[in-house]
């Protein structure tokens, strides 16, 4: 069943946009344990092994339950709240540290409650009979998990988080939100007023967003799936994939480009290799330094190829880079780690 989101007037103009390097942590958190998540990470999980060797993630996965279950809101308490759309780690821990205990207990109730067995285990017990012990607990392994997972990659994550924030702004100020919705994730649906969501959580069905709006999160480690939830006290919010994930871990190599070059022409491979967003005939003229009807040919036999897509926009057409042009693009790059 989805989650439905329903959105009166205010909050149309409450639906924002910010990067959260404390929810990043908790999705890599979960995806170590995610197999469906490995395929785009595959250099990252090499690299960071003997890292998560030196951890012992169980509490924090604990209240991570596997198959539609609930994860306490207090761990990853939604941006917006804190006033920047970009804050640092630091900062959302500290609000995560200030939880009110009565609060934290009331979701680690419902969280271990997701799992057989997890709230009369001795972990579960310890946490719901000092639920302010388990907040500092919690909030200690998630900065140790911060500074081995995430820290030393986070400048280039929090560019790819960016760069799919301002493509998403190029969206909605396109096509409103119903244009930002329909390219979002393929889980979500927005009809009448209402974004719908389909996870895998079977809690709250419904909820009436009363003017709070909808806080959007890109992250690089949910996908497959996409993430809502947050009823009150929290801001709603939506954490959904962010573009670009599947060479984020990718190193060139000396010879890619020629190798690319030999396969497809100098220009061609240039243009594929200029499209890291979308983008017109008329800006990739520019870019490149070549002649219009010179790239739109290059466009055309890309696209012919299943290496490129295009879409209209007002009076222009964009291209973009297909599954299979990344796939290409990649192919002659080498995984780090």
């Amino acid at each position: 069943m989805p989650l439905h989101l329903q959105f009166g007037t205010d909050d149309l103009l409450r639906c924002r946009f910010a990067v959260s390097p404390l929810c990043e942590t908790h999705e890599a958190v979960r995806t170590l344990r995610r197999t469906e998540r490995h395929g785009y990470h595959l250099p990252w999980l090499r690299r960071i092994h003997s890292a998560v060797r030196g951890l012992d993630l169980t509490p924090l996965w604990l209240l991570m339950p596997q198959h539609g279950g609930y994860t306490p809101d207090f761990l990853g308490p939604p941006t917006l709240e804190s006033g920047s759309p970009a804050p640092v780690f630091a900062d959302e821990l500290e609000r995560v540290r200030g939880t009110d205990p009565s609060l934290a207990r009331a979701e680690l109730v419902r969280s271990l409650e997701s799992t057989p067995g997890a709230a009369r285990s001795a972990a579960g017990r310890a946490m719901l009979d000092d639920p302010a012990r388990a907040v500092r607990e919690l909030a200690d392994l998630t900065e140790r998990a911060w500074h081995a997972l995430i820290a030393p990659d986070w400048p280039r994550l929090r560019d790819l988080l960016e760069a799919d924030i301002a493509h998403r702004a190029r969206q909605l100020a396109e096509g409103g939100l119903e244009r930002l919705f329909a390219d979002l994730h393929p889980r979500l649906s927005w009809s009448e007023g209402t974004l719908s969501v389909r996870t895998t959580y079977r809690g709250l069905q419904v909820q009436q967003l009363r003017g709070r709006g909808v806080l959007m999160i890109p992250s690089v480690f949910v996908w497959p799936d996409v993430v809502s939830g947050f009823a009150p006290p929290w801001q709603p919010a939506v954490l959904y994939p962010a573009r670009g994930v599947g060479n984020l871990w990718q190193r060139p190599t000396a010879g890619s480009a020629q190798a690319l070059s030999r396969l497809l022409g100098a220009n061609r491979a240039a243009v594929l290799s200029a499209l890291d967003c979308p983008a017109s005939t008329t800006a990739l003229a520019a870019r490149l330094g070549l002649a219009p009807s010179s790239v739109s040919a290059h466009l055309a036999s890309l696209r012919d190829a299943g290496l490129l897509t295009s879409r209209r926009v007002r009076h222009q057409v964009l291209y973009e880079r297909t599954a299979l042009g990344i796939a290409l693009l990649c192919g002659g790059a080498e995984p780090e780690g």
